[in-house]
């Protein structure tokens, strides 16, 4: 029985072992959309490199962006600087107003009146502080079991080394909030971003970045009365300073008023 039990067990460890190289070879196509069982969930990151609470949050999500959780998650990171910190002695040069802005919005949106860093927001539902693993951990896999409308995002003439040419495509939206807009986003994300920090909270320290957010631009908006709500092409200026080999193009499809997220892709741009 000894050994009839410990035959099982090495059994049971091979299949596992099989499952977990099976599992760690599940990708995302080239064109954006996710593969047959995985969902999509954005994980949002607002901070700031004045902010000496955010380095850990900052590593946090850039395990997270480098992780595989699940083999049900498409885990797509933005790393957003918000610019209320460079009053206080150091300011951030990935920091915009727009990040703060759309901050303030969720703020208004899921209770917390005051905006804070480093806050983590998941799939535009959930908030939490952004240095928690377990909140972050749980919070993505609840997201992934939720319904996500197909989105397909490809790259058209990559040649151009200053415009980003895209194809969208949103497919049926899936449970829509009525009397709310579906609004269709494109970011371009920048990744290996650093700086070493001379004055403020964070003064001698080496800080690196994960997905950090570029721009951001509202390109349309998809109905929910079709089986495509949303489909078109979107160029998008890319800065000479961006390093197109480290960039990527993400697409959002979210609710203004909620701020819920109804669909996404992430692609890397071409060289």
């Amino acid at each position: 029985m000894k050994r009839l039990l410990e035959g099982i067990t090495l059994i049971s460890l091979s299949i596992v072992s099989v499952l977990t190289l099976v599992r760690s070879q599940v990708k995302v196509s080239s064109s954006g959309a996710a593969e047959a069982g995985r969902t999509p969930v954005v994980v949002e990151l607002f901070t700031s490199e004045g902010c000496s609470s955010c380095p850990p949050a900052d590593a946090l999500l850039a395990r997270l962006d480098g992780a595989q959780l699940n083999e049900n998650v498409q885990l797509i990171a933005l790393e957003e600087h918000v610019d209320y910190w460079n009053d206080l002695g150091w300011t951030d040069p990935f920091s915009s107003p727009d990040w703060t802005w759309r901050q303030n919005t969720y703020a208004g949106v899921l209770g917390n009146r005051n905006p804070y860093t480093p806050q983590m927001v998941v799939d535009g539902t959930v908030e939490f502080i952004g240095s928690h693993p377990q909140k972050a951990r749980q919070a993505i896999l609840e997201a992934a079991g939720k319904p996500k409308a197909s989105v397909v995002l490809e790259q058209g003439n990559a040649s151009k080394t200053a415009t980003g040419d895209f194809s969208v495509k949103v497919g049926k939206l899936q449970e829509p909030t009525k009397h709310d807009a579906a609004e269709v986003w494109l970011a371009i994300t920048e990744t290996g971003l650093h700086s070493s920090v001379t004055r403020g909270e964070n003064a001698g320290e080496e800080l690196r970045h994960a997905s950090v957010v570029r721009t951001m631009r509202k390109v349309g908006e998809a109905k929910g009365d079709g089986e495509i709500s949303f489909a078109g092409n979107v160029s998008v200026p890319l800065q000479k300073e961006w390093k197109r080999e480290n960039l990527k193009a993400v697409l959002l499809v979210q609710e203004k008023k909620s701020r819920r997220i109804l669909g996404a892709a992430e692609i890397r741009i071409g060289q």
